[in-house]
């Protein structure tokens, strides 16, 4: 690595430069800094370039690290000289190096995390694409130590003056809730706060975050659904479609099925955006009791969107009419559909899949556009598919000649399975369309003289399934299949043919030739597949108790041959068979009913489409693609018998925008946008009033589409003027804007300024708030003043992070000291309990799918969080997978077996677990500081299960931070038997500190403590139950030692043999 300055300082060691002119770290065993290594060449050119001093080589490197990364190589190993250029003036390379930032933060977190004061201090950078950088960067460091950082980072950033940051701020709250489920709370109302944003940049970011953090808070929606539907035009695409994901699933709360009675109400001859004066009076009152105007507002809206160019879009308004509208306007998305079928090849299967879907019940809606689902010779077999499958759904009286004439070309075609889909796609309109199907069924016998075998099988398959359905003497036609049977070899079409001749066995023609099939067959059993051989079985049984004169004898032998096979199916079905056909004394009774049990006339089987139903799963989701419940699909919800209050989304006054160019050089643009008001922080009535006649009209929410387009037109004049460049974007000490907090108390008069704007916006004080008027600070002001207080903006608050007594005290992770996170004082005597430093997220198997006996797989997981039921509990994660063939009913835990002293807190009953469902529930155990074996039974469908949770003692235990003068006076006391040490012979572990940290943190749930020696490393910990000290030091030097000191020494020796255990690995 070239010479240099580095600009941060690892681990405290010293840098001596070689003859070669590259700097090496001091090799000292053990040190905590040691990240390079001295003939480590690879990228060496890059690191010289990024160790320049000149900004152009730095950006070329930066450019060659980029594209790097952009064609799939590893540049890892260049984070540390990437990270230094973090500082830079030059602002394309601060950019290049945030994007780096933002791929390999998450791999390299202790590297990230020594700059994290550099990304607090960008948070406050003039330039908007820095800031959201920066906050990028920040959420994707996933240590859950950076959390108070990170939530506070984001609370600043959604009252920032850019959209572009609000926007950012909104895709790291997602980010922050994975990390931390337990903030759910404030970010709702951070999210509540990013929902009311008047930008269109800014909403599809809101309902993304939305959508991953809290969908069932649907109270967060009713006074935003007018404006999301207002604006939804003016979003962005992938907002878009976001959004009208979610307004699906709100609609389905909100309002009742415009189906349910019948009564359809088309919107075909309304105009889009507003309602036709010559409409019948009559009609209207009849179509508003069926539809809500809210309802209609969201089918309105989502109209034009069926013209965008982005299929995601497309598709999504599709789902939302098919879902939501009565079934006369659901025909408008036609078009818009098969507009789509002319796109690239992955987006014409998703279409086609959702066409199929909805031709099972819409068949009105595609039939005008029947050619356009013809298969293409240059249509992917798939796409072919589908396309047959829509063409059979729309197959009708009218229509089936044209399609029957139509599907006779595919069957000439190269593509086997197309041939074979066509054969069955002709049976399936033989047995739907009566008129049709003795044509096809003359013309599948004729397919059995074909001289692709293919074609023959298929066709044999397809007949027997139409003869069992039409009912009638069919003699002639098994007796000509009969007669393929020594020339097919599909096993299938052998397997259709043998059950054919045993189910017509009586009949006149077949019985002649049926022994002559049978002896065929026993002469070539061995070599048959298994599903042949089972139809040879019931032929043979069939045939003995129909004419047992020429056939006992050869069944008796078919019987001799199965008795051996290696199919334990086979060797079942003939004892089965051999005491039915040839019983003994004792089973003669039920022999007398044999004839009738296998002669017995046998139901039709249905021939349906396979698209019928997928009605469960939402149209276009990933779960309808492929007919099974994937991981997150979430549940449309059924429309309500009721209507909730549609109060609830009436919005008196919303928040006045200010777009951002009224900000910029003088106030020469202020009267085109009115009369601003002069005011500060007042609650009287009379401000409030003056507030709201500036809003006027434009600002109001209401149905009507000159108002919706005022909204719009606002917002796009917020957006584009915030989406400015860099370059040109507004310096806030240079324009005197400043913020003002209630937060803050107040300061000294400061120097008069003038042409002054001022914000008002709310501060991360107003989101922790549980005022009752909350709602009414979150509007913003606009005042002119010439005297006012100093400014001071919240982001200034990034570098101070004053975290109260109160707040929760963060841990140091990886030998990395407290002090260089977060500034959070702790007393002497203070030992506060913090958030794991290590959770995994791996679960491991404790029941199999097989051993469960029904197909119930459960996987577990310790989360090291505090359970909410009692602290002193274990929190273990089950997942329930459904791996078998029935859906499981009545999911619980019964049967507790513990000893005493234990407890547990099961999960709640799960009412049904489908077919592949996969379900995460949560069980707490207090074992009491004891690795005890704690069973219990787990039903599904009445059907137990035994399971067991047997701890490892370093699950026992809750991390706790102090200060390093606590942690000595504590191990001091806790000597003689409650101290366990371990002399450490292999010293090639201790080399590397940190992964020394990282060993003891998978193994027990401690906490870091701050160490002023280099070589001792120290972790803390308390017993859930007794809240006991647990203190763990390892010396590192001439004599390593591994020390455990606990009051509870059965705890302090168990824990002692998993920490050597674990160092040795």
């Amino acid at each position: 690595m070239a010479s240099g300055n580095l600009g941060l300082t690892y681990g405290g060691q010293e840098k001596t430069p070689s003859l070669s002119g590259e700097t090496e770290f001091a090799a000292e065993a053990g040190a905590p800094g040691g990240l390079f290594h001295a003939d480590y060449k690879r990228h060496d050119d890059l690191k010289q370039m990024l160790d320049s001093s000149k900004d152009s080589l730095k950006l070329e490197a930066m450019k060659r690290i980029i594209g790097m990364i952009a064609k799939g190589r590893d540049a890892s190993d260049l984070f540390p000289a990437v990270v230094k250029n973090v500082v830079s003036k030059n602002i394309e390379v601060k950019k290049l190096v945030y994007v780096y930032l933002v791929r390999y933060a998450e791999e390299q977190q202790d590297l990230a995390l020594l700059s994290i004061s550099t990304f607090q201090r960008a948070l406050k950078d003039p330039n908007q694409l820095i800031r959201a950088s920066a906050l990028r960067v920040l959420s994707s460091i996933r240590v859950p130590v950076i959390v108070p950082i990170m939530m506070l980072a984001i609370r600043d950033s959604v009252s920032d003056m850019s959209p572009y940051v609000r926007k950012t701020a909104a895709h790291a709250i997602p980010k922050l809730y994975d990390l931390d489920p337990e903030q759910k709370d404030e970010l709702v109302m951070v999210i509540e706060r990013l929902l009311s944003d008047q930008t269109t940049l800014v909403v599809g970011s809101a309902v993304m975050a939305f959508e991953q953090v809290c969908p069932e808070r649907t109270d967060l929606i009713h006074k935003n659904f007018r404006k999301l539907c207002a604006v939804l035009v003016d979003i962005e695409e992938w907002g878009q479609v976001i959004i009208i994901g979610m307004l699906t699933r709100y609609a389905r709360t909100q309002f009742t099925d415009p189906n349910i009675n019948g009564t359809n109400h088309s919107e075909k001859d309304k105009p889009f955006y507003e309602e036709s004066e010559e409409d019948d009076e009559k009609g209207k009152q009849t179509e508003s009791l069926v539809l809500d105007p809210d309802h209609r507002l969201l089918l309105r809206n989502t109209k034009p969107l069926l013209q965008s160019r982005n299929s995601s879009v497309v598709m999504g308004v599709a789902q939302l009419y098919h879902h939501l509208a009565p079934r006369e306007d659901v025909a408008i998305v036609t078009r818009a559909l098969i507009r789509l079928l002319r796109s690239h090849r992955e987006v014409q299967t998703v279409v086609l899949n959702s066409i199929a879907s909805m031709s099972v019940n819409r068949k009105d809606m595609f039939e005008p556009f029947l050619k356009n689902f013809f298969v293409r010779s240059t249509d992917a077999t798939q796409i072919k598919l589908l396309k047959l499958e829509i063409l059979t759904n729309l197959a009708n009286e009218s229509n089936i000649t044209f399609i029957l004439r139509e599907f006779q070309t595919y069957i000439s075609s190269q593509d086997r399975d197309l041939v074979a889909a066509t054969i069955q796609a002709i049976g399936r309109c033989a047995a739907g369309i009566k008129e049709v199907t003795d044509t096809c069924l003359s013309g599948l016998i004729a397919l059995l003289s074909n001289s692709d075998e293919l074609v023959v099988a298929e066709s044999v398959v397809v007949i027997k399934k139409l003869l069992q359905t039409h009912q009638g003497s069919h003699g002639d036609i098994v007796g000509q299949m009969a007669r393929l049977v020594n020339r097919i070899t599909v096993p299938q079409a052998r397997a259709a043919i043998l059950w054919l001749v045993g189910e017509h066995c009586e009949k006149k023609r077949v019985s002649k030739m049926a022994p002559d099939v049978l002896r065929f067959m026993a002469r070539t059993f061995a070599n048959e597949q298994d599903v042949v051989k089972l139809q040879i079985l019931n032929l043979a049984a069939k045939l003995c108790l129909s004419n047992p004169k020429q056939t006992k004898v050869l069944c008796q032998y078919v019987f001799s041959l199965a008795k051996y096979d290696q199919n334990y199916d086979i060797r079942d079905r003939t004892r089965f068979l051999r005491h039915l056909v040839f019983p003994s004394t004792e089973q003669a009774l039920l022999a007398k009913y044999a004839k009738k049990i296998f002669l017995a006339s046998k139901p039709a089987p249905v021939i349906e489409s396979v698209f019928k139903d997928r009605d469960e799963f939402q149209l276009g989701s990933l779960s309808h693609y492929l007919n099974s419940r994937v991981v997150g699909y979430m549940d449309l919800p059924n429309f309500p018998a009721v209507a909730p209050d549609s109060n609830v989304r009436n919005v008196e006054s919303p928040r006045p925008v200010i777009p951002v160019t009224s900000l910029r050089g003088n106030s020469a643009s202020a009267p085109s946008k009115g009369k601003k008001k002069e005011t500060f922080y007042s609650e009287s009535s009379s401000e409030d009033d003056d507030v709201k006649d500036e809003s006027g009209s434009s600002d109001s929410k209401s149905d009507s589409s000159s108002e919706m387009d005022s909204d719009s037109a606002e917002s796009d004049s917020d957006e584009s003027s915030s989406e400015e460049d860099p370059d040109d974007s507004v310096d806030i000490s240079q324009q005197n804007i400043v913020r003002l907090s209630p937060s803050l108390s107040p300061s000294p008069p400061a120097q008069r300024l003038s042409r002054t704007l001022v914000i008002e916006s709310s501060s991360e004080s107003e989101y922790s708030s549980n005022s009752s008027d909350s709602d009414s600070n979150d509007s913003d002001k606009v005042v002119k003043s010439s005297r006012m207080p100093p400014p001071k903006s919240n982001l200034d608050l990034l570098l101070d992070l004053d975290v109260s007594d109160s707040a929760p005290v963060m841990a140091s992770v990886s030998g990395i000291p407290l002090g260089t996170l977060a500034s959070t004082p702790i007393t002497d005597s203070s030992v506060q309990p913090v958030s794991a430093a290590y959770i995994s997220t791996r679960p491991t198997e404790l029941v199999s799918s097989i051993s469960s006996g029904c197909g119930l797989q459960i996987l577990y997981r310790y989360t090291r969080s505090i359970n909410l039921y009692s602290p002193s509990m274990v929190t273990i994660e089950l997942t329930l997978v459904n791996t078998g063939n029935e859906e499981l009913t009545e999911v619980k835990i019964t049967n507790k077996n513990m000893p005493v002293g234990i407890s547990m807190h099961e999960f709640t009953t799960l009412a049904s677990l489908p077919v592949g469902a996969t379900r995460l529930v949560t069980v707490g155990i207090d074992f009491g500081d004891s690795t005890q074996n704690v069973s219990c039974d787990l039903v599904a469908s009445g059907r137990p299960i035994k399971i067991n949770f047997r701890p490892s003692v370093g699950e026992l235990i809750r991390p706790v931070t102090c200060t390093e003068g606590v942690f000595i006076n504590e191990q001091g006391k806790l000597k003689g038997m409650n101290e366990h040490s371990f002399s450490i012979t292999n010293t090639l572990e201790l080399e590397d500190m940190k992964n020394i940290s990282t060993k003891i943190f998978r193994t027990t749930n401690m906490a870091s403590i701050n160490s002023s020696d280099p070589n001792t490393l120290r972790f803390a910990g308390q017993t859930l139950s007794s809240k006991s000290l647990v203190l763990v030091t390892i010396l590192v030097g001439v004599n390593p030692k591994l020390t455990v000191s606990c009051e509870k020494m059965i705890i302090g020796s168990m824990l002692l043999a998993e920490l050597k255990e674990a160092l040795k690995n």
